[in-house]
C-alpha cells in the first residue's frame, strides 16, 4: 500500500504541474502521464534474479523500482524542465539519476531516469518510498513500447538483425527529436517578431469607425454616472 500511495501523491503533483502548463503557458512540456506498480509475483521474481532474500526488508531494500511512473514530453529539452519543476518540491528527494539521454544505452535507449523518495503519511507513521520516475520524448517511448514487445516476443534472445535494427530506429527517433525541438523553437521565434504591440488611443482614433464606436461608449458610460 506504501507504494500505491507514494505513486498516487507523485501523480497529483505531476498532473498538477499538467493543468498549470495547460492553463497558463503557451507551451505544455508533458504529453502523457502513466504509472505502474510492480506485481507481488514480478517482484519476487526479480529478487530470485538478483540473489535478494525473499524478506520484506531486503526486498525493500534492493528492489527500488516497485513503484514507478513514467512522464512522456514533446521535446529533449522538456525533460530536463521536469526533472528540474519535481527536484523543486520540498518533499521529492532525488536520490539518483540516470541520465541515458547524454549518455544513451548501448541499443539506442534515451531517456531520464531518476530515482526520487517521497513521505507517505500511513495511519501509524510516515515512511519514505522510492519510486522511479521515467522522462522521455514521444519518440523515444514510441521505440521503447516496441523495443519491449520484441524482447518479449523472443524472450530477451533477439536475433542480432533485429538488435542492429532496433538501434538504428533509436538513432532516428533521436534525430527526429532534434529536428522537431529545432522547427518548434524557429516556429517560436517566428512568432516572437510578427507580434505588433496593440494599438494605442491616437491609432484607433485614426480609423474610420473608431471615433463613432469611441463616442457612443462615452455617452454610454456618461449616461450611467451617478454624479
Amino acid at each position: 500500500m506504501s507504494y500505491k500511495f507514494a505513486i498516487d501523491t507523485l501523480m497529483a503533483k505531476v498532473n498538477i504541474l499538467n493543468e498549470e502548463f495547460r492553463y497558463t503557458n503557451d507551451h505544455n512540456p508533458i504529453e502523457h502521464v502513466g504509472s505502474r506498480l510492480k506485481t507481488p509475483y514480478s517482484i519476487l521474481e526479480k529478487a530470485r534474479r538478483r540473489g535478494v532474500p525473499l524478506d520484506l526488508d531486503s526486498i525493500a531494500k534492493e528492489i527500488l523500482d516497485i513503484a514507478g511512473i513514467r512522464v512522456t514530453c514533446s521535446f529533449v529539452s522538456d525533460t530536463y524542465a521536469i526533472r528540474d519543476m519535481l527536484a523543486g518540491h520540498e518533499d521529492i528527494r532525488i536520490t539518483e539519476e540516470k541520465d541515458y539521454i547524454r549518455s544513451p544505452k548501448a541499443n539506442g535507449y534515451r531517456s531520464l531516469h531518476l530515482l526520487v523518495c517521497t513521505p507517505v503519511r500511513m495511519s501509524d507513521r510516515t515512511v519514505e518510498v522510492p519510486v522511479e520516475i521515467q522522462i522521455r520524448t514521444i519518440a523515444m517511448d514510441f521505440w521503447a513500447s516496441l523495443e519491449h514487445k520484441i524482447y518479449y516476443k523472443y524472450a530477451k534472445a533477439v536475433p542480432q538483425d533485429l538488435l542492429d535494427e532496433l538501434r538504428t530506429a533509436a538513432e532516428t527517433a533521436n534525430r527526429l527529436d532534434v529536428t522537431m525541438e529545432r522547427l518548434h523553437g524557429e516556429v517560436r521565434e517566428l512568432g516572437d517578431r510578427a507580434q505588433n504591440p496593440l494599438p494605442g488611443p491616437d491609432e484607433l482614433r485614426r480609423l474610420p469607425i473608431a471615433a463613432e464606436l469611441l463616442d457612443a461608449l462615452a455617452d454610454r458610460v456618461n449616461s450611467r454616472r451617478s454624479d
